[in-house]
């Protein structure tokens, strides 16, 4: 998964919410849209989901969008109530618009909520009793 925001905080408590999911999540995180936008260029990283901020620094989440072909679902994750902000996300492809929750709990739950509908988690291999 390839996580695109710029806030410490925010990326912390994604990992967090992550990390009591039933599956293990490799997440690669890109602090600005410049950074997302060169992780996406490489043509051997596939990522399975796209969480996208769209206020970032150096390119906006709607610059990144334009300027990049994913293949992922992306989802949108974002604090903007901006209505103009949701219309132009779908436009440029992507599948969710989710605002960030300003609950400790509830933000937690949107994340796991994202992962689990929109991810393609592998689940962890069990080992095998002799």
């Amino acid at each position: 998964m390839l996580l695109v925001e710029d806030n410490f905080g925010d990326v912390l408590l994604i990992r967090q919410a992550l990390a009591s999911e039933p599956y293990a999540t490799d997440v690669r995180v890109a602090r600005d849209g410049e950074q997302g936008l060169e992780i996406l260029s490489d043509l051997q990283y596939k990522p399975d989901l796209v969480i996208l901020d769209l206020n970032l620094p150096k390119l906006s989440g709607h610059t990144l969008l334009e300027r990049s072909h994913i293949d992922a679902p992306v989802i949108i994750f974002s604090s903007s109530s901006n209505p103009d902000d949701l219309l132009r996300a779908f436009e440029l492809g992507a599948r969710e618009y989710v605002q960030k929750p300003t609950d400790l709990t509830e933000f937690t739950r949107q994340v796991s909520q994202i992962v689990r509908t929109w991810g393609r988690p592998e689940p962890i291999a069990a080992v095998a009793e002799a």
